[in-house]
């Protein structure tokens, strides 16, 4: 295929990805497919085909940051968002609470967040900003069309109070969730981060990353918290010591900024 090097830094100039940050092995299986899909020899020319073909550049992109998302992801956790985060949140800083989704992928993230928030606070005064470095998903999210293999695991309540059914697989976030969050493109590697956040729910992401990148990230975050701020965290992403980055462990998978 060519020297991966060099390549890695043309893709940095050309999208501003910085594949030194992510794991190597996963990562490289994954641009080798898409250069042997789009039958092209090595990396010196699907980088020149990535300059030219603003399409194949956008599927480039959308492949390398991996978008697997869905409604209520392990129902366990958001019931302790909703039974005690929430409450927790609400005792420190009142109802007005700021909420970053980092990372948000397809939009199922943001949109149950405000959903579950909906149960205390009403959606007109829910403003969640959510963010993706994918244009792609982004775009995806702002229309709310999912299938209902996105919504398996929501709760019943939830799907028919804030759903409208397009046909037999396919539903719509209503325009009251939809307004409650405001979707924009954003590189946790290198773009400034949201500041004085109550909460940020950043899920399923972190496992692409190096350990030198997951640090860096995970400082950011704690800096972008008010003292006593919630990140929220995936299943499989717990944060070994906390303590090195100035959180405490709240709950599992819930961590507060000491």
């Amino acid at each position: 295929m060519g020297d991966y090097e060099a390549f890695k830094k043309k893709v940095f100039q050309l999208t501003k990805i910085d594949l030194s940050c992510y794991k190597e092995r996963q990562m490289r299986r994954r641009i080798d497919s898409l250069i042997n899909k789009a039958k092209i020899k090595n990396y010196d020319e699907y980088v020149e085909a990535l300059r030219t073909n603003k399409e194949l550049l956008e599927e480039f992109v959308a492949y390398l940051t991996i978008n697997v998302s869905e409604f209520y992801r392990n129902p366990e956790q958001w019931r302790l968002l909703e039974n005690n985060v929430f409450p927790y949140l609400f005792e420190k800083f009142g109802k007005n609470i700021k909420i970053w989704s980092a990372a948000c992928s397809t939009g199922d993230e943001p949109y149950t967040l405000a959903m579950v928030l909906g149960k205390f606070v009403p959606l007109k005064n829910i403003q969640i900003v959510a963010t993706d470095i994918d244009k792609q998903v982004l775009e995806k999210a702002q229309l709310g069309i999912y299938d209902d293999k996105s919504l398996k695991g929501l709760p019943a309540d939830l799907k028919n109070k804030y759903f409208t059914k397009l046909d037999d697989k396919r539903f719509q976030v209503k325009d009251e969730v939809k307004r409650c969050v405001k979707f924009s493109q954003h590189n946790l590697l290198k773009d400034p981060y949201p500041d004085r956040c109550d909460l940020i729910v950043c899920r399923n992401v972190m496992i692409y990353f190096t350990e030198e990148a997951k640090q860096d990230i995970y400082k950011k975050f704690n800096a972008s918290l008010k003292k006593e701020g919630i990140l929220f965290v995936g299943s499989t992403e717990q944060i070994i010591a906390p303590a090195n980055y100035n959180f405490s462990t709240l709950k599992s998978f819930f961590y507060k900024k000491d």
